[in-house]
């Protein structure tokens, strides 16, 4: 299989925060570990709100990637994103197709020219990375110019693209199709910015982040399909038990990629209060999911998140 840069950046743009990034940084949680929805909660992907006397904020947990079959816009996210006068997503909606973008991703990217990734690689570490290439019919030399990081983050990639998961077919876009040209656009991050919180990783931690996702790159597909359906089903329990409790072998990581990022847009809430109006903030699952999400954060700030019936 062969897949350019440029493929690759504009997929991987929106994978920077990837649904899927906490399950392939670390072992996935069982499958098999149920968590009980209750008997209240909506069918369909949950929905959060928080409010005051004028402003509205509606938190909805997005799949950046996802198969064309899935079916999850119903009424009421619709209505929420109708009675809104801007949606905020993670990263500005032109950051999919922006030159500019895929032109810095690869800036993080690529090691110098004097370097190669397997090189960089313990004996044992380029044996289970070289055999995860195996395993998805890609040469061992293929990412040689990548780091660790962006090597791991293609390989998690890899499988669900070959499997029928689709970025076009990601909540994101889905909710751009559906936003009226009227409503205003905003993110709570940049490229520069998401790309920084792998690049900015030890040597040591990118090595073991390639690793671990080579050692479990058979589990990716059927590990976010879990994820999809419990999210689907609006199952937030569930959705964190598979997601966000695999982070738990690697606190640091867990501590980059999730929870300092769920208080940086707790922050962003909390001052857009001080606004009136109404938002559709989107943003991946799972930080409206599990202890120390953006609702526990909000909660440490005096401020009540509700899930929309």
């Amino acid at each position: 299989m062969t897949v350019s840069l440029r493929t690759l950046a504009r997929t991987l743009i929106p994978a920077a925060a990837l649904l899927a990034a906490p399950a392939c940084a670390t072992t996935p949680a069982p499958v098999q570990t149920a968590v009980a929805t209750p008997a209240a909660a909506p069918a369909g992907p949950a929905l959060w709100k928080v409010s005051d006397e004028d402003t509205t904020i509606y938190l909805f947990g997005t799949v950046h990637v996802l198969p064309e079959n899935v079916t999850w816009f119903d009424d009421r996210i619709s209505g929420a994103l109708a009675a809104s006068e801007s949606i905020v997503t993670e990263l500005p909606p032109s950051a999919m197709t922006d030159p500019s973008a895929q032109q810095t991703i690869m800036a993080f990217a690529m090691l110098p020219p004097e370097k190669s990734l397997r090189a960089m690689l313990t004996d044992e570490q380029r044996t289970t990375y070289e055999t995860a290439l195996g395993k998805l019919q890609v040469p061992p030399q293929a990412f040689d110019r990548f780091e660790p990081w962006f090597a791991a983050m293609t390989l998690s990639m890899l499988p669900l693209m070959q499997n029928g998961y689709k970025v076009d077919s990601g909540v994101e876009k889905v909710l751009e199709s559906k936003a009226g040209a009227s409503i205003k656009r905003d993110a709570v991050e940049t490229v520069e910015g998401q790309m920084k919180l792998f690049d900015d990783l030890p040597l040591d931690a990118q090595a073991k982040f390639l690793t671990t996702t080579a050692e479990n790159v058979d589990k990716m597909v059927p590990t976010l399909d879990q994820m999809v359906k419990a999210w689907s089903e609006g199952d937030a329990d569930r959705l964190a038990a598979l997601m966000n409790e695999s982070m738990k072998d690697d606190p640091a990581l867990a501590e980059r990629l999730l929870y300092a990022r769920n208080r940086n847009w707790a922050q962003w809430i909390d001052d857009r209060l001080d606004q009136p109006g109404t938002v559709f903030m989107a943003v991946g699952a799972g930080h409206l999911a599990g202890k120390e999400s953006v609702q526990d954060a909000l909660a440490t700030r005096g401020i009540q998140s509700v899930r929309v019936q």
